[in-house]
């Protein structure tokens, strides 16, 4: 026991974790007693020694659990008052004795004894759980380490760890993170490729869930070790919470298993040598028959837990058992990953100079060529480097290869084993290989935001364009607004949607906030300025402090159509709504429609169903999540949380169900005895939307539209017609667009009330749709509008400039490259779809001449060189 670390338990400000219990149990360290624990006990102790009676401890199926056990015992013993300070120190000696025996049965007072008794199952299942918290931390960092290596073994197409994290608010922490670390280990490599493997492109979502349940037991546990002793059966908590905790657990260590073992079979085909391969697999086959094991073991905890509390220990005991299967698949793949890699020494081919360093051999070509180095990533090749120190001058008295590697494996089995006294050095190596590389991570975005890459910014230019194109079509002017204005202006005008607004730090004075949209600075904009007729758009960001969810983002484009000023009645609102379905048909995004409704009909429909008047907004707020929740649930949030009766909620369910045909439902509306008609700002809003749906069927543009009267637009600023246009695809994208009335909003900045109505286009899902699209259909996107690759063969970057200067001089779209390479020119305009090269060589250039090539025709001519721009435009113009 000498040189082993000393747990200290008890005594003020002392904490136990489930490391330090893991150790313990394994003999890995020894415990000790506080003095001022003990002092406390003895001062407490009042039993008399004379009635002493043997009492049975704690007994768990294995000798590591009832180690564990006692551990947590002892901890709670020295919480409790009436102890003598014998009993804690016998445990601690028989723990660090390392003598199961010693631990069997105790001579007890009456009344340790009754103590012992009421925390003997507490104490059991925090031992076996304080076993599974520690293994399953230093399981999740592991893996991660041994899952990278799989991705370079297998040559793996890694792209997908890279758009985890869109910004969207789609992924959790846990796949955010999983796939962050697997970044920092694999930075550099050159071994990963293109290759789809299942098991690999599933490791952030395996592995996060992994992560999520090893912090939610391993904060049960922490709390659980460090509280006091609270007598009652089961322990501080019911076995039934414990059971639901360790249930999701096993299930995640289940599909860690299940993704490890696929890696570890494919590791073991990606080894070069056919007889290491061979060799291996027996190996493999006789050691780690744990795929059916796997199954096996998680239905027997599935079994237990559904079984009464009272086996509760078993169902501890199995996912213990259940862990120790998955280590030692993981272990396995570890070893078939490290052979595949690093196996050419079994072949008797040695090291080659420079594999330390991260350089592993691969193919190599023709006899007699020098084989090529492929360069692992920094973080793997820490981590090959440490197994191979493990390795070294293990076998090398090895008869053959086939000896050789039954010895690694022995060797690396015991490396990778917890209850290894050397396995703290390799788990800590793991954790400082992904900590240390923490500032060199590949930078991220905030969450909520995107990047565009040169193919999405194609496609989201060539949508400005068309958006413009419609806005331009009807008269609009172009208008740009600051990005921030002061907190004063944004404030008041989006109802319970104002907590989203983003503040910005006090500059001056003056309390700003980011744009929430870009109707109210239009709306400033007009008042500040006096103008009292204005058709404008304006394309710009606006900025949510939302919690993103699929296809919702924080920062994203607006594209805003608006018309202020007096006019004929219900003509700018007409205009609105057929720009609307115009920008949504040239997009050609796919079926759509455009929900719509009147805010003085929601009003009065309010008003009908007896919604007290100051209730009318937040009522409107919870109609307006209909087409996310059902009925039943805006119900409940109506009455419980809004104050309403189920009498007044029902009434509003009946009226909100009323969806269909513009001119047929309002046709409904007003027929005789409608309730509508005995409500004055009812019968306002279906006279508008009567000379709407007529000038929209005139246009032909009724077909798109749906009168729903369900549709309650949440921004306070709304004061008639109201519509959203959401998209009938596959996808779920909710509101594409949407848009309405606000007669009071400029009036709101000045002394002048400038009616005005307008509509917003949300293009961060139309870009979504139409990159869909674009996938769905395999339509290339061309990124540049490069019409010619001038290609010089050879260094000479003077005769590049000068033939790209007279191209650019000739408003030819050009770049240049001088490279002696053929092939990194073809590549080039290959990739870039550049349909044009002229070539130049040391030939052609003594001769006067370049080479002009048709990439998608595979034809070249010969021209003069002084030719060369009439020529191109020509062909360029047929």
């Amino acid at each position: 026991m000498a040189g082993l670390p000393v747990i200290r338990i008890g005594g003020k400000g002392s904490s136990l974790s489930s490391s330090a219990v893991y150790a313990v149990a394994n003999a890995l360290a020894h415990v000790t007693i506080d003095s001022s624990a003990l002092d406390k006990l003895a001062s407490s102790s009042s039993s008399a020694a004379a009635n002493l009676k043997p009492h049975r401890l704690l007994s768990l199926p294995s000798v590591e659990e009832s180690r564990a056990s006692h551990v947590v015992l002892l901890a709670k013993l020295l919480s409790l008052s009436g102890i003598r300070t014998v009993l804690p120190l016998r445990i601690a000696d028989a723990l660090n004795s390392n003598s199961s025996q010693d631990l069997e049965t105790l001579d007890l007072t009456d009344e340790e004894a009754l103590a012992l008794d009421k925390l003997r199952d507490s104490s059991a299942l925090y031992g076996v759980i304080s076993l599974l918290d520690h293994q399953s931390a230093a399981l999740s960092t592991v893996s991660d380490a041994v899952a990278a290596l799989s991705c370079e073994a297998l040559k793996a197409d890694v792209a997908g760890f890279n758009s985890v994290d869109a910004g969207d608010g789609l992924a959790s922490k846990e796949v955010i993170g999983v796939a962050s670390d697997l970044k920092v280990l694999l930075n550099g490599s050159k071994l990963v490729g293109k290759v789809e493997v299942e098991a690999v492109s599933e490791i952030p979502k395996v592995h996060a869930s992994l992560r999520e349940q090893v912090k939610s037991v391993h904060a049960k546990t922490r709390e659980e070790l460090n509280s006091g002793a609270k007598i009652g059966k089961g322990g501080s908590r019911s076995a039934s919470s414990e059971t639901t905790a360790l249930l999701a657990l096993a299930s995640a260590l289940f599909r860690l298993g299940v993704y490890s073992f696929r890696r570890a079979k494919l590791d073991l085909e990606a080894v070069g040598s056919e007889s290491v391969r061979l060799r291996l697999v027996e190996l493999f086959e006789k050691q780690c028959r744990s795929g059916e094991s796997l199954k096996s073991g998680y239905k027997l905890v599935q079994e237990l837990a559904l079984e009464d509390e009272e086996n509760y220990l078993k169902f501890a005991h199995a996912v213990n058992v259940l862990m120790e299967l998955v280590w030692k698949i993981v272990t396995w793949e570890a070893i078939a990953v490290f052979v595949a890699l690093e196996g050419a020494e079994l072949t008797g081919k040695g090291q080659q100079s420079g594999e330390a360093n991260g350089e592993v051999n691969v193919k190599a070509g023709k006899k007699g060529e020098k084989k090529k180095k492929a360069v692992l990533g920094k973080g793997t090749t820490v981590m090959v480097q440490l197994i191979k120190d493990k390795l070294q001058g293990v076998g090398g008295n090895a008869a053959d290869s086939s000896e050789m590697l039954e010895n690694w494996v022995k060797e690396l089995l015991s490396f990778f084993n917890p209850k290894s006294s050397e396995f703290d050095g390799l788990l800590n190596k793991v954790k400082e290989i992904v900590e240390s590389n923490e500032t060199r991570r590949l930078p991220k975005l905030p969450k909520g935001t995107r990047d565009f890459a040169k193919e999405q910014m194609t496609i989201r230019k060539k949508a400005f364009s068309i958006i413009e194109n419609v806005f331009e079509r009807h008269g609009a002017t172009a208008l740009d607004t600051p990005v921030f204005e002061l907190r004063d202006t944004l404030m008041g005008k989006y109802g319970e949607d104002s907590k989203l607004i983003y503040d910005l730090a006090d500059q001056g004075g003056e309390l700003s906030s980011l744009r929430y949209d870009l109707t109210v600075p239009f709306a400033r904009y007009v008042a500040m300025n006096g103008i009292t007729s204005f058709k404008r758009y304006q394309i710009a960001k606006v900025y949510r402090r939302d919690n993103p969810s699929k296809g919702r983002y924080r920062e994203f484009y607006q594209c805003d159509f608006d018309i202020a000023g007096q006019s004929e009645k219900m003509g700018p609102d007409f205009e609105a709504v057929y720009v609307l379905t115009e920008l949504l048909d040239e997009l050609n995004i796919g079926d759509y429609e455009v929900k719509l409704n009147h805010r003085k009909l929601l009003d009065g429909m309010l008003e009908i169903c007896g919604v007290p008047p100051e209730k009318f907004r937040t009522i409107c707020s919870s109609i307006d999540k209909l087409d996310k929740q059902s009925f039943e649930q805006i119900k409940k949030e109506m009455v419980e949380e809004k104050g309403l009766s189920c009498d007044t909620a029902d009434k509003i369910g009946a009226f909100v169900k009323e969806r269909g045909h513009p001119l047929e439902l309002l046709s409904k509306l007003k027929q005789e005895g409608s309730k509508f008609l005995e409500n004055s700002s009812s019968i306002d809003a279906l006279n508008d939307l009567e000379i709407l749906f007529k000038c929209l069927e005139k246009s032909q543009c009724i077909g798109k539209v749906v009168f729903d009267l369900s549709l309650a637009r949440g921004l306070d600023y709304y004061t008639g017609v109201i519509y959203e246009a959401v998209f009938k695809g596959g996808a779920q994208m909710g509101s594409i667009a949407a848009g309405g009335r606000y007669d009071n909003l400029i009036g709101m900045f000045g002394t002048k009330q400038v009616p005005a109505v307008g509509v917003s286009l949300g293009i961060e899902r139309v870009f979504a749709i139409m990159e869909q699209i674009h996938k769905d259909q395999n339509q290339t996107t061309r990124a540049t509008k490069t019409e010619v690759l001038v290609s010089i063969l050879g260094d000479d970057i003077e005769l590049a400039a000068e033939l790209s200067g007279e191209l650019w001089r000739g408003k030819i779209q050009a770049e240049f490259l001088a490279n002696k390479r053929v092939t990194k020119h073809f590549d080039r305009a290959k990739d870039s779809k550049i349909p044009w090269m002229i070539i130049v060589g040391e030939k052609e250039q003594n001769e006067g001449v370049v080479r002009l090539k048709n990439i998608a025709a595979g034809e070249e001519i010969v021209i003069q060189r002084s030719d060369i721009v009439e020529e191109l435009k020509k062909r360029l113009n047929a």
